[in-house]
């Protein structure tokens, strides 16, 4: 005849049972902040993070990675509001200091395929954040806005290509580094647009205005961007142009050779 379980051991059970779903309802924010800086190698951190996974705060760090000393802050805080919906995620993300307007994410799993889709928002970011990121901005260390506006955009990860639907656009504006004396140096813009008809997503850099001068293009290939671009200035600034056309690419006469993958 089985011997029954002694009633403390049920009880046990039961408190465990009944606690799941508190503990996932309830799991600490700092438990979503290891799990980005893991995801991003250290370069992406989640400081001083307050509330729970499902909505909270942190201070956003951007870093150099591992072993780098390299660090900067957004001003203020993040703040995240995440929702379980239909096969995926959908999450709201602000920021003291840049976002009007949260922005809205959605995550879909499907068979061997990620879609991560981004609600049309635009935003402004202090340019000074990317030096934290180390090498090489951290010798650039730009100052300037940057504004992004997304249309339509949407990513899908499958059998190791990324899909791209869609447009993003950064305009970095009023830029300046110390690596020049010439403040501001210009504005300029990144466009990025998805492919059709199974064509790579294509990425173009052009000058809105100012003495220096960028261009280029590039295109994804399966997971790396390879990009090609020049920069040059305009004659009358030459001279304070020219220890910054010396880091950011490889000299060619008076232009600057940018080559990327």
């Amino acid at each position: 005849m089985a011997v029954p379980r002694a009633p403390w051991r049920w009880a046990a059970l039961g408190l465990c049972l009944g606690a799941l779903p508190a503990l996932a309802l309830w799991a600490p924010a700092r438990w979503l902040a290891g799990g980005v800086q893991q995801a991003s190698g250290g370069q992406l951190q989640l400081q001083q993070a307050q509330g729970t996974v499902w909505t909270g705060s942190a201070r956003l760090v951007l870093t150099g990675g591992a072993g780098s000393e390299d660090q900067a802050a957004l001003p203020g805080r993040v703040r995240w509001r995440l929702r379980p919906a239909w096969g995926g995620a959908q999450a709201e993300i602000a920021a003291d200091c840049c976002t009007a307007q949260p922005l809205t994410l959605r995550a879909a799993l499907g068979l061997g395929a990620l879609q991560l889709q981004i609600t049309d928002g635009q935003s402004q970011w202090p340019a000074g954040v990317l030096a934290g990121l180390g090498t090489p901005w951290n010798t650039v260390q730009p100052q300037g806005r940057l504004q992004l506006v997304t249309t339509g955009l949407a990513l899908q990860w499958a059998a190791g290509r990324m899909q791209l639907q869609g447009q993003a656009r950064l305009d970095a504006l009023d830029m300046s580094s110390r690596l020049s004396t010439l403040r501001p140096m210009g504005s300029y813009r990144l466009l990025l647009q998805g492919g059709s008809g199974g064509q790579a997503p294509q990425l173009t850099l052009s000058t809105l205005d100012g003495a220096l001068l960028l261009s280029g293009n590039g295109q994804w290939v399966g997971q790396r961007l390879r990009f090609t671009g020049e920069a040059s200035a305009a004659p009358e600034r030459a001279a304070a142009l020219a220890n910054l056309l010396n880091i950011i690419g490889r000299r060619s006469g008076a232009r600057s050779i940018i080559t990327l993958g």
